[in-house]
């Protein structure tokens, strides 16, 4: 969809109610005297305050979002967006007017999402990022859309992704070409959820939906100053998820604040019948649910676990002097810090990775249906529609991945296989012993590296531990380095434990308000 009329949120005079089609005469001069509500770094809370003033309407602020994207998106070359919701503005509609029959919000009523593209969409493209899948809309949603939608968030667009989520490091695909940080054009915004991140960073969604099987929320969300939730394994449902290895896959958000993301994480959680592994999340969920842990004093008292293992992986000078003063605020805000090591660290961390992708790729197309185009990996490497970096990739894992049915002789899940469990336990054993909340470290020791430097990328830290032990891992922005690039500090917790992870992050942030506008990206001028 494209907006050729750059205008800011419930910004009515010369032009009127732009999208009050239903509105009265008296209901048109009365929005006309309010003042202009303005979608850039806009929360949820400011996003339903606004609704609740009467100072826009939800019709309104899908608008304005979608003249971001047009002003943007493509003509600034950050390349987030795949393709826009046809749907949104009715969606919208039919939002604001449930609202005014009722007096009555759901829990995200109205809260444009941007999701990344391997998340089924009920009517709506998707692709994970593949040329093979362009022009396929499933029939049904995932269960984390679903249920998304249920609480009144409106899918606003679909997000570029790595082409079938394999790299960590870019977010190129067949379908959409490549993204960049909005904090520098000429820097990635990681993979493989870039896409969302980049397109979260620059405002043009309220929140955004990634996946991360190693790094792919975390990873992109430090690049770009954004928070970014990897829950527990089993919390949220991955049902109607393109998956790359679901032994370690989950979704999870990406947002400017943690109230945000902390808001998302309350509406997604828990079992989904459609994904067995969510059966451990049965009883997990705290009574009143994730935002009464929203405490600005949450560090006070807290003991944190300084993992140097991680930190101290060859860091980048610049990183390494924002990571020693996030230690230094973390005890300004009442921490105590300590240093920790695993024992055996190299040993029990390697050797995690396994091959499952073709095995849990072809399930995934083959529970698609008849509508799609290609039924199994096989069929999109013959087809030649894909991004050439790829190529090895994709003949690696079919040459060397379980066929249907090997997918757990040493593969297993998290709460069943030996060596994982056994890696989680060894981790939550030293924070036991050091009696620490969670352990600290960068997201990654090395700022975003340059488009199309292959040396610059380095420094990952997320893909040593939560990816195999299932534990939870949350990134916050912590600070900048080179030309105002971002970085962020993760804390990692025990299985479950998101109330303490969410206690952390949520006073770390409070007591740093490191997050900041991309300048590339400010609020459009109001239309005339």
């Amino acid at each position: 969809m494209t907006i050729l009329v750059r205008f800011s949120c419930c910004v009515l005079l010369a032009i009127g109610v732009l999208f009050c089609g239903g509105c009265s005469s008296a209901e048109r001069q009365q929005r006309a005297k309010n003042p202009a509500f303005e979608v850039t770094e806009a929360s949820i809370e400011d996003v339903q305050g606004a609704l609740q003033r009467g100072d826009c309407t939800c019709e309104q602020v899908v608008g304005a979002y979608l003249a971001r994207i047009a002003a943007y998106d493509q003509p600034t070359t950050l390349n987030s967006i795949v393709i826009t919701n046809p749907e949104a503005l009715e969606t919208a509609r039919q939002l604001d007017a449930e609202y005014k029959r009722t007096g009555t919000m759901r829990p995200l009523h109205c809260i444009p999402v941007i999701v990344k593209d391997n998340y089924n969409t009920a009517g709506l493209q998707t692709t994970a990022g593949s040329l093979a899948l362009k022009g396929f809309a499933p029939t049904t949603d995932a269960s984390m859309v679903k249920v998304l939608k249920a609480a009144g968030a409106i899918v606003l667009a679909k997000s570029n992704m790595a082409e079938w989520a394999f790299s960590p490091m870019v977010t190129i695909s067949s379908i959409a070409g490549e993204t960049r940080n909005p904090y520098n054009l000429a820097h990635v915004p990681a993979g493989s959820s870039g896409g969302t991140a980049a397109a979260v960073a620059a405002s043009l969604g309220t929140v955004g939906l990634g996946t991360d099987t190693g790094n792919s929320i975390r990873g992109p969300s430090s690049h770009t100053a954004l928070v970014g939730f990897r829950p527990t394994l089993g919390l949220l449902s991955r049902a109607g998820i393109t998956p790359l290895y679901l032994r370690n896959d989950t979704g999870g958000p990406m947002t400017r604040t943690v109230a945000d993301a902390t808001r998302l994480l309350e509406v997604m959680a828990g079992p989904d019948p459609a994904d067995p592994l969510t059966a451990y999340s049965a009883d997990k969920i705290p009574a009143g649910g994730y935002r009464q842990f929203l405490d600005k004093n949450g560090l006070k008292g807290a003991r944190i676990g300084v993992l140097g293992t991680l930190s101290e992986r060859n860091p980048d000078p610049q990183v390494k002097a924002v990571f020693e003063q996030a230690v230094a605020d973390l005890r300004k805000a009442g921490a105590v810090v300590v240093e920790v090591e695993i024992p055996n660290f190299d040993e029990i961390s390697k050797g995690h990775w396994c091959t499952v992708f073709k095995h849990d790729v072809n399930v995934y197309l083959s529970d698609l249906g008849p509508g799609a185009p290609v039924k199994n990996i096989n069929q999109v490497l013959a087809s030649g529609k894909y991004s050439a970096y790829i190529k090895e990739n994709l003949e690696d894992e079919l040459a060397n991945g379980v066929l249907p049915g090997q997918a757990t002789a040493g593969c297993g899940e998290a709460y069943t296989d030996p060596r994982r469990i056994a890696f989680r336990n060894a981790v939550t054993a030293v924070m036991d012993q050091n009696q620490v909340g969670a352990l600290v470290y960068p997201t990654w020791n090395n700022p975003p590296a340059k488009i199309g430097d292959l040396k610059g990328y380095r420094g990952d830290n997320s893909q040593f531990i939560a990816p195999h032990t299932g534990q939870p891992a949350f990134t916050v922005p912590m600070g900048y380095t080179y030309d105002n690039l971002p970085a962020g500090l993760q804390f990692l917790g025990r299985s479950f434990d998101e109330p303490t992870l969410i206690k952390y992050v949520y006073a770390y942030e409070q007591a740093t308000r490191h997050r900041k506008a991309p300048a590339l990206f400010p609020a459009l001028p109001a239309a005339k």
